[in-house]
């Protein structure tokens, strides 16, 4: 009984918090993001077993986290492509880009497992980017099993 409390916290919580996000991003692509989003965070509160009161406390840091990311790999995907389209050859200032943009990746990261094992623990904290990144696999592999299935 006390553990469908805990979920149904858990998951009042993440609707709650992505409402506004939601509102704000209306249409069907950004509806799929956002639905995308609130999956990743379900799974990574399973997971890593967070209570509610660790949820609660997580969910804000690992926000900021996904939005440092995210505008991260926004402006390496512009920097990237603007090289492919100024040049067909290859260029070696565009190759430091991706690499200075990947050593930024390694500093965010860094820098929030720290935050994450205030509220977590160290081993959880660690263990979120693991957890992220299998999610992510199981996402790629749903779309190509969609993609499969569609031909």
């Amino acid at each position: 009984m006390l553990q469908v409390k805990n979920l149904l916290i858990i998951c009042i919580f993440i609707f709650t918090s992505f409402a506004a996000f939601a509102q704000q991003e209306s249409g069907g692509r950004e509806d799929r993001f956002s639905q995308i989003e609130n999956e990743k965070i379900a799974y990574i509160i399973k997971q890593l077993k967070l209570t509610p009161a660790e949820t609660q406390k997580f969910i804000p840091i690992y926000n900021q986290y996904s939005k440092e990311i995210w505008a991260l790999n926004s402006a390496k995907t512009k920097t990237v492509n603007s090289n492919k389209s100024n040049s067909n050859s290859f260029n070696r200032s565009s190759s430091n880009d991706v690499i200075e943009f990947d050593a930024r990746e390694v500093e965010i990261k860094k820098e929030y497992r720290t935050k994450y094992s205030q509220v977590i623990g160290s081993s959880r904290a660690s263990q979120f980017f693991v957890v992220e990144q299998e999610f992510r696999s199981m996402l790629r592999q749903e779309l190509q099993n969609r993609k499969d299935k569609n031909k």
